[in-house]
């Protein structure tokens, strides 16, 4: 289950740079490519969104996460390359 939450995390993360991308690169010049674009890559980012936390609260205990760490990595899915870093300094030890 942990390499399917560092996979998620990964792709969650991915998947928030892409809206990003798609509202302050394509909206501005080409309106209608950001209309087609917005719904399926939204609703993509918000499955891996839940599932990212939904995962994130299974393993709370496998893992042995303290308070502190299982908090960082639920504030991480809500800032850019959050979920990067969580990959990076959480879940590459184990």
């Amino acid at each position: 289950m942990l390499r399917i939450f560092k996979i998620t995390a990964i792709l969650e993360g991915v998947s928030y740079i892409l809206l990003f991308a798609n509202m302050l690169l394509i909206k501005p010049n080409f309106i209608d490519i950001y209309k087609q674009i917005l719904f399926p890559l939204g609703m993509a980012h918000g499955v891996l969104f839940i599932g990212y936390i939904c995962l994130a609260f299974l393993l709370k205990e496998s893992q042995k996460w303290d308070i502190k760490t299982f908090f960082v990595i639920l504030i991480a899915s809500i800032l850019p390359f959050g979920t990067f870093y969580v990959e990076k300094k959480y879940l590459t030890n184990n």
